[in-house]
């Protein structure tokens, strides 16, 4: 699998083509830029940019039923041990890429994310960023 490119805009640092107004100016959501397009993506809607480009596309049918809210997932999977939707074998891995959005981030340029050894080949300075140092009498176990 080639290397995950992650570039991460936050605040005022919003991508040229938003600036520019290239794309729908919606209040939130994420931006995911690819190398054919782009999808802009909030929690109740989700577009492919640009969207001329992307007029005939057909979409897939939905196979993942709708979800009753994350917060209510939650408590009915504790509650009768059903899976929720986003399942921690997914959400774990959406966490990770949020988390290396942030690394990008803070070491202010495009990493590339070598998964299977935990490791940025491209910018081994931000590594740093992966993990943190516990204060004395702190610890995981």
């Amino acid at each position: 699998m080639p290397p995950v490119t992650l570039t991460w805009y936050q605040g005022t640092r919003k991508p040229k083509v938003f600036r520019e107004r290239q794309i729908p100016q919606w209040k939130n959501g994420c931006l995911f830029i690819g190398d054919r397009g782009m999808l802009l993506a909030d929690y109740r809607k989700h577009t492919l940019v640009p969207e001329d480009k992307f007029q005939n596309f057909d979409r897939p049918k939905p196979s993942i039923p709708k979800s009753i809210g994350h917060h209510a997932e939650w408590i009915q999977a504790c509650k009768t041990g059903a899976p929720t939707t986003c399942h921690f074998g997914y959400s774990g891995l959406l966490t990770e890429a949020n988390h290396l959005g942030n690394v990008a981030y803070r070491a202010g340029k495009k990493i590339e994310w070598d998964s299977e050894n935990l490791r940025i080949p491209n910018a081994p300075e931000a590594e740093r960023f992966l993990r943190r140092e516990y204060r004395d009498g702190w610890k995981l176990s």
